[in-house]
C-alpha cells in the first residue's frame, strides 16, 4: 500500500504557473504573484462599494460597508495622532492606513482554504519593512540634515559612555526592519502550520476504521477556535507593524 505523506509546510510553497525566463532573470508569473494582484483587486473592489455611483462620495447615513471601514478609519487615525507627537500628524494617516489594509487584506485571503499567505514568505516581509525604513529615514534627513544622527546619542551621555552606546544603539536601529518582517512573517506562518496540522490529522482519522473514525471530530471542533484566533492574529499583526512604523516614524522626527 502506497502512504503518501503531506507535509504542513506544502502550502507555502511558491509555484511558477507561467515561466518567463529570461537570461539569469526569472520573472516566471507564480501563485504568489497571483494572490498579489488578487489582494489589489479585492481592496479596489471595497472601497467602490464605499462610494455612491452618481458621484463617487460617501453616504451621509453609513452602509453596513461604510461603517466596517469607518471602524478601522478611526482606529488608525488614533493611532497616528497618539504616536507621532507632532501637529501635523494627520498628513502620515494615508501611509499609516494603506498599510494596514495591505497588510490585513494580505493576512485574511490566506485564511482561505487552497489560498496562498503572501505574508507567510519572510522575503515579502523584509522587503515591506525594508521599504518603511528607508521611507522613515529620508522623512528624517529631511527635517534634520546631519542631525538624525543624533538619534543614536541621547542628549546628556557622558563622552566615555559614547563610545560603547552609539555602537548599540546603531546596531539596535538596522534591526528595527529585521524585527519588523520576522515577527510577521513568523505569526503568519506559525498559524497556518498550525492549522494545516490540525487539519492534516483529523483527514488521517477519518481514513482509520473503527472507532478510531469518530476521533477525528476532535481536531475538526478544535479547528473552530482556532480559525478564530488565527483571524484575530491576521488583524493584531497590521496593526502592530503599522503601530511600531507610528512610533519609529516619531523617533526620526522628534530625535528623543
Amino acid at each position: 500500500m502506497f502512504l503518501k505523506i503531506f507535509s504542513p509546510l506544502e502550502q507555502f510553497e511558491i509555484l511558477p504557473l507561467v515561466a518567463i525566463r529570461y537570461g539569469i532573470f526569472d520573472l516566471s508569473l507564480t501563485n504568489q504573484t497571483v494572490f498579489l494582484f488578487l489582494t489589489l483587486i479585492f481592496i479596489t473592489l471595497f472601497f467602490n462599494l464605499l462610494l455612491k455611483p452618481s458621484d463617487n462620495t460617501l453616504f451621509v447615513i453609513p452602509t453596513r460597508w461604510q461603517y466596517f471601514f469607518e471602524v478601522f478609519y478611526n482606529l488608525i487615525l488614533s493611532m497616528v495622532v497618539d504616536n507621532i507627537a507632532v501637529k501635523n500628524s494627520q498628513k502620515f494617516f494615508p501611509l499609516i492606513f494603506s498599510l494596514f489594509i495591505f497588510i490585513a487584506c494580505l493576512n485574511l485571503i490566506g485564511l482561505i482554504p487552497y489560498s496562498f499567505t503572501v505574508t507567510s514568505h519572510f522575503i515579502v516581509t523584509l522587503t515591506l519593512s525594508l521599504t518603511i525604513f528607508i521611507g522613515i529615514n529620508i522623512i528624517g534627513v529631511q527635517i534634520h540634515g546631519l542631525k538624525i544622527f543624533s538619534l543614536f546619542l541621547p542628549q546628556g551621555t557622558p563622552v566615555l559612555l559614547a563610545f560603547l552606546l552609539v555602537p548599540v544603539e546603531f546596531i539596535l536601529y538596522l534591526f528595527r526592519p529585521l524585527s519588523l518582517a520576522i515577527r510577521l512573517f513568523c505569526n503568519m506562518m506559525a498559524g497556518h502550520t498550525l492549522l494545516k496540522i490540525f487539519a492534516g490529522f483529523a483527514w488521517s482519522l477519518m481514513s482509520l476504521t473503527g472507532v478510531f473514525f469518530f476521533f477525528h471530530y476532535i481536531p475538526l471542533i478544535t479547528l473552530i477556535p482556532l480559525m478564530g484566533l488565527e483571524l484575530g492574529v491576521a488583524l493584531v499583526q497590521a496593526f502592530v507593524f503599522c503601530l511600531l512604523t507610528c512610533i519609529y516614524l516619531n523617533d526620526v522626527i522628534n530625535l528623543h
